[in-house]
């Protein structure tokens, strides 16, 4: 089986709303909701958080959720990507920063499409919500 780790793309310099990822829900910052659904999933072997922001990074350091610092980029998307460079992994699934309540189930349907679309080579997706995916 590939390694899988699942990446949270979080930023804080939300125009709709600053410091998402860090807004509390039932008393826990939002990023730290989405790294435990990540790894609830079966087929998730690590959750790390993308972020550009020393915020984050802090919190995530607080809550011993495993981080990495990334360039500014116009999307999650990009930090991931930057982020999967020095992951060891064979599969990375990008999940929304946003996305408290992502069922574990849908993180691995996303996975489990991989051996129908995996030719010898590293694979990204984005786990969607409701169980749906898209490559990414």
């Amino acid at each position: 089986m590939p390694r899988v780790v699942a990446v949270i793309p979080c930023r804080y310099a939300s125009t709709r709303f600053p410091g998402k990822p860090l807004a509390r829900l039932a008393g826990m910052p939002l990023l730290w909701h989405v790294h435990q659904q990540c790894l609830k999933a079966q087929h998730v072997d690590e959750a790390v958080v993308a972020t550009d922001d020393d915020r984050i990074a802090d919190a995530c350091t607080q809550l011993g959720i495993p981080h990495q610092m990334a360039g500014e980029h116009p999307t999650g998307t990009d930090r991931v990507a930057e982020c999967a460079e020095s992951l060891d992994a064979d599969v990375i699934v990008n999940v929304q920063g946003d996305e408290p309540f992502i069922s574990p189930a849908a993180i691995d349907a996303v996975i489990a499409v991989l051996p129908t679309v995996m030719v010898g080579r590293r694979v990204a997706f984005r786990a969607v919500h409701l169980g749906t995916w898209a490559a990414s």
